[in-house]
């Protein structure tokens, strides 16, 4: 059984975002000074996880975070950031870089509605989620060869023996928390073969997550409602997911959503710019 931890965040806030301009992929803005304290935050929530990847959107924003986010970890500091092109947000065409409110009138004029509708030059729903299924799909692969290499050393200990993987521990609140609480009382601890982190976009996150629920039967908290389910991540919500594989199986990854959008660690972020 190969087990993998997936902690999926959507950048800070840009000008833009308060804005609500459409970004895209076209309109590469930097954080603002409130996106960069919201990263800081995030750090803060993070900083006991120990991770084994990290994964970013090439898109500035998404990099600043993840940057942010990893400056703020006891462990992994140095840890090297993979940007990945399949994590940019969705592609808007003629929409990048006008207001939301435009998008919503073109839907409306083509007699559609958002996020459905695709504008000229832009990114179908079908296509953002080619790319996030692209992505999953090359993140268990490699969660099933690092625990394939870890199981071919000399002396390699098995997994009953209870010694083999790492103890992650993970701040997540009792309420939306699955597993084993620590001996420490500080969050939660489980044994798992890898522990990727993941900074991305809001439209592509809520797409990602519709396709583990639709395609793979994702497991949801009993307490979330649809219309969290749909929602648009908050600037730097932290989505947590384990992933198991049966005999390393890649075409039927079983996942259970641990908490999804966590926005707890902006409680103190004001909006203020310093």
């Amino acid at each position: 059984m190969v087990r993998v931890g997936l902690t999926v965040v959507r950048h800070g806030e840009t000008r833009y975002n308060k804005d609500k301009i459409l970004q895209g992929q076209g309109v590469d803005e930097p954080l603002s000074a409130t996106g960069f304290r919201q990263a800081d935050a995030a750090g803060l929530f993070l900083s006991n996880v120990k991770f084994t990847h990290v994964f970013s959107s090439d898109l500035l924003r998404a990099k600043q975070t993840a940057a942010a986010i990893l400056g703020k970890n006891r462990f992994c500091k140095d840890l090297e950031i993979k940007y990945d092109a399949r994590l940019r947000e969705r592609k808007y065409g003629v929409a990048e870089g006008r207001p939301l409110a435009d998008l919503k009138a073109m839907a409306k004029d083509a007699g559609e509605q958002c996020p459905s509708f695709t504008p000229p030059g832009g990114e179908t729903l079908d296509e953002v989620r080619e790319r996030a299924r692209d992505f999953f799909e090359f993140l268990c692969q490699l969660a099933v060869e690092l625990e394939q290499k870890e199981h071919s050393k000399p002396d390699a200990p098995g997994r009953s023996s209870g010694t083999s993987g790492e103890q992650f521990v993970f701040p997540w609140t009792n309420d939306c928390c699955e597993a084993e609480p620590s001996s420490e009382g500080s969050g939660s601890s489980m044994v798992l073969d890898a522990n990727i982190l993941v900074v991305s976009h809001g439209a592509y996150m809520r797409n990602w997550i519709g396709y583990f629920v639709s395609d793979l039967n994702c497991t949801l908290p009993a307490n979330l409602t649809k219309s969290q389910l749909s929602s648009v991540s908050p600037n730097t919500g932290i989505s947590h997911f384990i992933i198991k594989l049966e005999n390393g199986n890649l075409l039927k990854p079983k996942i259970t959503c641990v908490c999804l959008n966590q926005d707890s660690h902006l409680v103190d972020v004001g909006t203020v710019n310093v």
